[in-house]
């Protein structure tokens, strides 16, 4: 009778010896499926993946990088993992890992400074071999230490101010410049905005765009109508609630650094008695996947997510492969999506019409 209980034990100990011998090809082209290199033949590639499989090898990655080889594995820090704009991101970056044989290890810093620090120590001097950022915190505290020890990064929604790091980012305060002006354009002119956390450029450049917009219209800024948040849904909704129990007169629009913010907007203006878009309009920023199933849909600016981790793969896979070691910043186009969650609105003796000249790419419209 078979002892199952040891089967665990047995498969633990299987080497990539007995996965050639099974596989009746030599230790050193076993090694060059495992790594992912390219010219080998496929009728033997699968002999390899089908004896891996039967005997349920595990690569024995810290070894492997002990030894001078390739781990072929990229780190990944974001700042949780709760919406779809971190979701969509990795979306980008899986396919593109997965075209390059590389495997992903994730960090989660859960918005902790000290944790975004920490880790990307950990995954310098781990098994890695790049590390993507997206969005983070406090980057210069240890990107000058990655350059020092020449370790490949990417940041990515998120610029160095100093121009010695690569990033990919989008088009931020464009694309904030004209959700600002497609309100105004419809007749609003007391429009609040919530900022994203201002430590993060994509925030601050998104709330420059907002003003710029106003200042060419002509409509001054009011800084009780700037709202400071943190991109989270919560906060959203807390600080647009507290805005419309007692802001007066109320503002027309509301203006969220993201989509999970505006999200919160809507659950307070609904609470608050105030319909979208006929007593108050919301527009986000980034189009997450969500964006189209809340009601009402939500007018946003498009960010191309996936986009965005795919090329911040490419990039990174540029500097591990020694083709580009200086830094390079990508910036990707933004669009203004048009739903159902802003309306017109019509004030007496004021003049609608816009005429500041601008960029106007015709704005994409989905159902």
């Amino acid at each position: 009778m078979t002892n199952n209980s040891q089967s665990p034990k047995k498969r633990r100990g299987v080497t990539i010896m007995d996965v050639a011998r099974a596989s009746g090809v030599s230790y050193a082209t076993v090694s060059r499926v495992l790594s992912g290199y390219e010219f080998v033949k496929a009728s033997t590639r699968h002999r390899v993946m089908e004896a891996v499989e039967q005997l349920g090898y595990v690569a024995n990655l810290q070894a492997r990088s002990l030894a001078g080889g390739r781990s072929r594995i990229i780190g990944l820090l974001v700042p949780n993992l709760d919406n779809g704009y971190i979701g969509t991101i990795m979306r980008g970056i899986d396919q593109e890992l997965e075209r390059a044989n590389y495997d992903l290890m994730l960090y989660t810093t859960h918005r902790q400074p000290d944790n975004e620090s920490f880790y990307v120590n950990a995954i310098a001097n781990g098994l890695t071999e790049g590390l993507l950022l997206v969005t983070p915190l406090v980057a210069t505290t240890y990107l000058k230490v990655l350059r020092e020890h020449s370790f490949p990064y990417v940041l990515i929604d998120q610029v160095d101010g100093a121009d010695n790091s690569s990033s990919v980012s989008a088009t931020n305060w464009q694309g904030a410049y004209e959700a600002t002006q497609h309100l105004i354009e419809l007749g609003h002119r007391r429009i609040a905005f919530i900022t994203g956390a201002l430590v993060i450029q994509s925030a601050v450049d998104r709330l420059q765009g907002y003003k710029a917009a106003l200042a060419d219209s002509g409509i001054p800024i009011r800084d009780e109508l700037i709202l400071e948040g943190d991109y989270l849904q919560r906060s959203g909704y807390e600080i647009s609630k507290n805005l419309l129990q007692s802001a007066v007169p109320l503002p027309t629009a509301i203006f969220a650094s993201n989509d999970l913010s505006a999200f919160g907007a809507m659950d307070a203006a609904r609470e608050c008695g105030l319909r979208i878009p006929d007593d108050i309009s919301v527009i986000g920023f980034d189009d997450i996947p969500q964006a189209s199933l809340v009601y009402p849909k939500l007018t946003t600016v498009g960010q191309p997510l996936e986009q965005m981790g795919k090329v911040a793969v490419k990039m990174l896979l540029e500097q591990i492969e020694g083709r580009n070691h200086q830094p390079r910043r990508v910036t990707l186009a933004t669009q203004l999506v048009l739903r159902d969650s802003c309306g017109s609105h019509q004030v007496e003796g004021e003049e609608h019409s816009n005429t500041v000249k601008r960029d106007r790419r015709k704005p994409i419209q989905l159902n």
